[in-house]
């Protein structure tokens, strides 16, 4: 349809540019023809500049998370200071034990609700939306950043099973955001929306690096749980910021004198020449199953708490929780800790170490199924968790967390997942490891008739990255174990259990974040995991109660739309009986063109009064004066004024008349920018190829067309109720292509909102 005018736009172009040349000729014949100066900022330019900055953002990232980092252990530390400072006293060890970190949540509380309430949560679900394109306002604000910062300090200084994975992939992001509106006042290359969202992607990067040391698995982690799909030139933005940000990371902590050197941040020592035996591959693909069925649960469990919450919100505990927003995180605090109070129950379950401890005495390389260690060191690790035995220990620490690590995250304050998640991973992986060293004191025997001696701590490793990854969707947990631990020994045993836990959560639930975002209804695409969606095409799910624009429609035909709809942009036609698609007008655009309208049609109005009340007001003055030769001058001053009254309002009546004429006026367009290719796609085209685009493009609409006519318009909104009830779809669809357009309306469901 285009393509047959190609030859006269390539004949009049060549014409006007002759035209031009001839323009711009002086009397000696020469032609000066006015350039535009180059940008110094050449791609070499531009590359130095990214450089410079990938390597400030990872220092600065760095010396956040140390900050973080410092401060939330100085305050657990100080929690059991004063559990241990109180010995002459059980109840003042329990007022210390209990008190204390109800004080920092609340506060914690408190701090993000006055501040800032986008702090609030993980961060990578709102930032996977961002990611696909849309703007979440505040979202990457300053005050966002002090926010999230102190409030994650004060909740995981607490010591409630919360992690800080997620919160610093959201702080990264908005360091990054700040960043960019700062160069961009002086450099315009920061100031791209594409640019940005390339540097943000490093964002995301630099803040699982900086957060575990890990740098090649913070960038594959990033990937995993922000992108649906990733551009491969973003790959050394990531890594070159995500190493800066761990060197200098680790880099601290050697300068804190907490590290000797530069290593792991939890450096395990085990056996590298055998470190196991192929039987015990059994064991490792069970660990694998029971992580995936545990993600699954742990997943499940979560929304479901959420969701009694929102059910039963107008019952009377409800309604107590709701006269407070320090009610209901207090009230669990107080529980979490009194249960976990170390002369009570606390005992059982090693409720004395800080996650970080915890994680280093699951991964110790002692065993501990004996009841007595070689060493002092791994004596303090066994009296943490030989209560009454390490079986019952291990396996009510398991329980316990897991359900309030599922109730925590749920909580109105920064917290992440992965952290508490990887702990409950290693204690049921260290539970299977000294389960097979008691059944197999010696070890396994080999084939040449040598013994293999059971790791319990591998076990663990194997276990923390199984869950992990289970709840999270992910495959690079096992990367980041590799990092974490320095130790690749297990790397079969680990990618085996892991990809067997994705596999059996995938098919279960959706991912902790992606669970999260429908609870939140964030925008969202779900994956197509059918090949039947081939047989589903966007003429069976596009909405054809299309708000379109023509180049015949009128100025309050454009007040109408804009006062009874809330979309974004709207298509652009040629006209109301040929439909053919001319481009988009933005939202934002058209209201300035309206108003700019409305106050050129009000000072011509105002004139016109002005006129009006002038020429009265002459008439006045004269009615007056013949009234004043009267007899009965009072009637006379009486017939002015209602002469005066009824001219008043025939003026009115007539200055309305003209704003109405002015308003019916055909609209225009030559001070808009339209967009003259806004993404279509054809009726026939499947779902899942609409499905691909969406998700590669990032798109929130598409209008649908056919033969260059404008005939629907496809949003997110119906992409996912089809794939979400493409059974349902799939039942109508043969019958939904031959209806008639104004019946098809009635199957589509919600307005597009995001068109």
């Amino acid at each position: 349809v285009y393509g047959r005018f190609t030859n006269e736009l390539e004949a009049f172009a060549r014409d006007q540019t002759n035209e031009l040349h001839r323009s711009r000729s002086d009397e000696d014949g020469e032609v000066h023809i006015q350039t535009t100066p180059i940008s110094p900022y050449t791609r070499d330019n531009c590359a130095r500049l990214d450089w410079i900055y990938l390597l400030v953002l990872g220092i600065i990232m760095a010396l956040l998370s140390f900050l973080i980092d410092y401060c939330i252990t100085q305050i657990q530390r100080a929690h059991i200071l004063a559990y241990q400072s109180a010995k002459q006293s059980a109840v003042l060890q329990y007022l210390a034990w209990v008190f204390l970190p109800m004080i920092f949540l609340t506060f914690s509380v408190g701090f993000v609700n006055l501040v800032s309430i986008h702090a609030i949560g993980s961060g990578i679900p709102e930032m996977k939306t961002i990611m696909r394109g849309y703007a979440l306002h505040h979202y990457l604000s300053f005050k966002a950043l002090i926010s999230k910062s102190v409030g994650l300090i004060a909740a995981a200084g607490s010591g409630m099973p919360i992690g800080k994975e997620g919160p610093f992939v959201h702080i990264a992001s908005i360091v990054a955001s700040i960043m960019n509106r700062i160069l961009g006042v002086f450099q315009g290359l920061y100031k791209n929306e594409s640019h940005n969202m390339d540097l943000l992607a490093a964002a995301c990067a630099v803040g699982v690096s900086s957060n575990f040391a890990a740098p090649i698995g913070g960038v594959l982690f990033s990937i995993e749980v922000t992108s649906t799909h990733f551009a491969v030139r973003n790959y050394w933005r990531g890594f070159f910021s995500a190493v800066c940000g761990a060197f200098v990371f680790r880099l601290l902590s050697v300068w804190d004198r907490e590290e000797q050197t530069i290593t792991a941040l939890f450096s395990t020592h085990f056996r590298v020449d055998f470190p196991f035996d192929m039987t015990e591959m059994i064991a490792f693909i069970f660990i694998g199953i029971v992580s995936g069925f545990g993600g699954a649960l742990f997943v499940y469990l979560h929304r479901k708490l959420i969701d009694l919450r929102r059910k039963y919100r107008k019952n009377v505990v409800s309604k107590f929780f709701r006269k407070s927003i320090f009610l209901y995180p207090a009230i669990l605090c107080f529980i979490y800790f009194s249960l976990t109070f170390p002369l009570g129950l606390g005992r059982y379950m090693a409720s004395i170490v800080t996650p970080k401890e915890a994680i280093e005495e699951l991964f110790s390389n002692a065993t501990w199924y004996r009841g007595h260690a070689d060493n002092i060191k791994a004596q303090k690790i066994l009296d943490h968790w030989d209560h009454p035995n390490i079986y019952v220990s291990l396996l009510l620490f398991i329980v316990f967390q897991f359900f309030w690590t599922a109730a925590s995250v749920a909580l109105p304050i920064p917290c992440g997942v992965v952290l508490p998640v990887f702990i409950i991973g290693a204690a049921f992986g260290r539970l299977i490891g000294e389960a097979m060293a008691a059944w197999f004191p010696l070890g396994i025997r080999s084939s040449d008739g040598l013994f293999s001696p059971i790791v319990p701590g591998g076990y663990a490793v194997i276990g923390a990255a199984a869950l992990a990854g289970s709840v999270t969707h992910t495959i690079s947990v096992s990367v980041i174990v590799f990092e974490l631990t320095g130790q690749i020994v297990h790397i079969i045993p680990v990618m085996v259990a892991v990809l067997i836990a994705n596999a059996i959560a995938t098919k279960l639930q959706p991912s902790f974040y992606d669970s999260i975002i429908q609870i939140k209804k964030l925008p969202y695409l779900p994956e197509i995991y059918e090949d039947k969606a081939y047989d589903i095409y966007v003429s069976d799910i596009m909405r054809t109660d299309i708000k379109y624009l023509s180049y015949k429609s009128s100025y309050s035909d454009l007040d109408n739309l804009l006062e009874t709809t809330k979309l974004k942009s709207f298509p652009l036609v040629d006209s109301a009986d040929s439909m053919v698609l001319l481009g988009s007008l933005q939202r934002k655009q058209l209201e300035g063109l309206l108003a700019k309208y409305i106050n050129k049609v009000t000072e011509e109005v105002v004139v016109s009064q002005s006129t009006t009340e002038s020429n009265n007001d002459q008439l006045e003055s004269t009615v007056n004066g013949e009234n004043e030769n009267e007899e009965n001058h009072t009637n006379g001053v009486g017939n002015g004024i209602s002469d005066e009254n009824s001219q008043s309002q025939s003026a009115t009546v007539e200055n309305h008349q003209l704003y109405r004429e002015k308003l019916q006026q055909t609209i225009d367009f030559s001070g808009c920018h339209i967009d003259p290719a806004p993404f279509q796609l054809v009726e026939r085209t499947s779902l899942h190829k609409a499905h691909s685009l969406f998700s590669i493009l990032g798109l929130s609409h598409s209008y649908v067309t056919t033969i260059g006519k404008l005939v629907g318009v496809v949003a997110l909104k119906e992409l996912q109720l089809a794939i979400e009830g493409r059974k349902i779809m799939r039942e109508v669809s043969s019958v939904y292509y031959h209806m008639p357009t104004r019946n098809r309306s009635s199957i589509t469901g919600s307005e597009s909102e995001n068109q």
